[in-house]
């Protein structure tokens, strides 16, 4: 007698719940055994089929194609009577598992047991014989009892029809043709959210497709699929993984290192006949590209996975080491995960939880977590450690000194001269001299707050040294502004607001500008690391800041602006090169020469160094150099110009400027520096 159950197998808790029972289906019976008996495993239609005969305890499921000529055969208990027994499958692995009084069978997991139909092939003579005390658990853990019958077969579906090696090709075929296909430049995030989505199913698929053996690789293209099979033990070890060679590409293999917490974590989650790990490795960087068309190293991402279990903060790291061909030394490799932004629908790179070590011809990311993984291509200065280590001590010192002068200045300047016309350049002067002293002194501190567990405050740090920096560039530029007024104007107008109007542009403009990109998204200010190449032993080291994250709006909005107050200064500065040489006076060479100078610190002409970073070799060096120590004690410079132009000036029996400034007289304009 046959009874027809029309109970879906769907599944009834994900992988990781809480509750007690973590299989997907549960079919429990008592069995007379009567004579010796034994548990026949075959092929069978897309459904599991339970039949109870004297000889054998039946059970049928879908084989793979290569398998179904075959069938296994696990002998039962000897002694006779009334045995309680459980049928147990596990969607996330498409597992079995019987047990038969106090033995436990995982169908299909030995393949001793397997057994080539030909002469066992032939029929037997078998009796039907009903179970009793039947209960089946589906969805939801409702407990059905069901009438005592020889046979129960159970539809499956959708979800748990079985799915073949065939079906893993198709998906990573029609993949690699979506990926082959140029992206249209309008189209290019819709495109790519679309192929991510199709990676998605492609990882449901391979999360339960019928293996032959523990491990099976997929793909003959661009998108290839390993998925290996991990048996739970009482004490697990670590899954080591390498791919084969490649030849032709910058990228020539990977190797993959699962710790065994890793599956001792899982196994916490949840009791599981087998662990299933998938790696997808893919050649083509379409699908993964940021808004700042960041280049990964040959364009290979690597996606590690453990099957319905997310795996983050571990306490042994998972090691993925990348083998390539020596990096250029301009060049820092960082290792780095795709962030996905749902949100947004995009998507980005990140670098949280991953350590980088290079060393030669291969890059190790050591990750707390599982996703897809690259190494990302970062320009980084051709400097060794010990450069880096005096440039850095450059610095300090230089913004500490450059701060304190610009403090003395101020309070010099405010009590000086008490001319109009001077008192706005001596205002002007003050100004700078206040953006400078914010901009050291923020950076001093940039570096420690970027170490400080407390995000909030390291944005707003950003946020502030960006301000500090944009507030430097905008009074340098008054600077020309001023110049201009007093060398080019016939006739020097000052109203009562001028000076006011000259502190809503220096000030407010950058205020506007950094409230805007704050305004625009509050992740534009953060933690920013630069890594730095060291050339002992080939390490790199990441120095972290509080400054804006986003390498677009930097070049965009720092070097944009600088650009322009650069070449405005600098035509400032050639037309006050121009007076001095029509007036070419006798005698007062060394003032102009101290003129120029502390025009040129000024107007922030030494900043234009910083052009030269993007060069290579020793000419990079030495501008890195000259660049450090100038605008790092910009601040001290124009306090030593100040004060030498008062000297001079006092010095002079003939001198004709004040102790402030010193005069030129260029046909009907006057032009006063300082």
């Amino acid at each position: 007698m046959k009874v027809l159950l029309l109970l879906l197998l769907s599944p009834l808790q994900g992988v990781g719940a809480s509750g007690h029972r973590e299989e997907d289906f549960c079919f429990c019976g008592d069995r007379n055994q009567t004579q010796n008996s034994s548990v026949i495993y075959e092929h069978g239609p897309a459904t599991i089929t339970i039949e109870n005969t004297a000889q054998a305890l039946i059970i049928k499921r879908p084989f793979l194609p290569n398998r179904r000529n075959s069938y296994y055969k696990y002998s039962l208990p000897p002694a006779l009577g009334r045995y309680r027994f459980c049928l147990y499958w596990f969607k996330a692995n498409r597992t079995l598992r019987l047990v038969y009084g106090k033995q436990s069978f995982l169908l299909g997991g030995d393949l001793s047991s397997s057994i080539t139909r030909g002469k066992e092939s032939q029929k037997t003579e078998r009796t039907s014989t009903p179970i009793f005390n039947v209960s089946c658990i589906s969805k939801g853990w409702k407990n059905t009892s069901l009438d005592s019958a020889s046979e129960y077969f159970f539809p499956a579906s959708p979800e748990s029809m079985p799915v073949w090696e065939q079906d893993v090709e198709e998906q990573l075929t029609a993949l690699d043709s979506l990926i082959a296909q140029p992206l249209a430049p309008a189209a290019g995030a819709t495109e790519q959210r679309m192929l991510r989505r199709k990676l998605g199913e492609l990882e449901k698929t391979l999360a339960k497709v019928e293996l032959e053996g523990q491990n099976q690789t997929f793909g003959k293209a661009t998108v290839h699929a390993t998925v290996l099979r991990v048996q739970p033990t009482w004490a697990p070890r670590h899954l080591a993984f390498a791919s084969q060679r490649e030849e032709g590409g910058e990228v020539h293999g990977f190797a993959v290192d699962l710790p065994s917490s890793l599956f001792v974590t899982a196994k916490e989650r949840e009791e599981v006949v087998e662990h299933r790990v998938l790696l997808v490795d893919i050649n083509n960087q379409t699908m993964f590209q940021d808004e700042n068309s960041s280049h990964i190293l040959g364009d290979k991402v690597i996606g590690i996975s453990l099957v319905d279990t997310v795996v983050a903060n571990l306490s042994d790291p998972v090691v993925l080491t990348f083998f390539h061909d020596q990096l250029p030394r301009n060049v820092t490799p960082l290792c780095v995960f795709w962030q996905e932004d749902t949100t947004a629908g995009s998507g980005s790179w990140d670098s949280y939880g991953c350590a980088t070590a290079t060393g030669g011809s291969q890059t190790d990311c050591r990750c707390n977590h599982l996703t897809y993984f690259a190494v990302l291509m970062v320009s980084s200065p051709e400097i060794t450690y010990i450069h880096r280590d005096y440039l850095s001590i450059i610095t300090y010192i230089g913004c500490l000194i450059s701060a304190l002068a610009s403090i003395c200045t101020i309070f010099f300047l405010y009590f000086r001269s008490k001319q109009r016309d001077q008192i706005t350049s001596m205002h002007i002067h003050m100004n700078l001299l206040g953006a400078i002293f914010l901009l050291d002194v923020t950076f001093l501190i940039s570096e420690h707050l970027a170490s400080s567990s407390n995000e909030a405050v390291c944005r707003a740090g950003g946020l502030f040294l960006h301000f500090s920096l944009l507030s430097c560039l905008t009074w340098m530029g008054i600077e020309g502004y001023n110049l201009y007024r007093l060398v080019i104007e016939v006739f020097n107008a000052y109203d009562d607001h001028f000076l006011l109007k000259l502190c809503l542009v220096g000030w407010g403009l950058p205020f506007f500008c950094v409230m805007l990109i704050f305004l625009a998204s509050w992740t534009n200010y953060g933690p920013f690391s630069i890594p730095v190449y060291e050339s002992v032993g080939g390490k790199s080291t990441n120095a972290t800041i509080c400054w804006i994250t986003s390498p677009l709006i930097h070049n965009v909005v720092n070097l944009g602006l600088f650009s322009l107050v650069f070449l405005f200064n600098s035509v400032m500065l050639g037309a006050m090169i121009r007076e001095i040489l029509r007036q070419n006076k006798k005698g007062h060479k060394l003032k102009h020469v101290l003129a120029l100078f502390g025009l040129s610190i000024l107007l922030g002409i030494p900043w234009v160094l910083v052009f030269f970073s993007f060069t290579s070799g020793v000419f990079r060096l030495v501008s890195l150099y000259i660049f450090t120590i100038i605008n790092s004690l910009q601040g001290f410079l124009i306090f030593l110009w100040y004060w030498t132009m008062v000297l001079q000036a006092r010095k002079s029996p003939d001198s004709q400027s004040s102790s402030d400034s010193v005069k030129l007289q260029p046909n009907s304009s006057q032009s006063h520096l300082g």
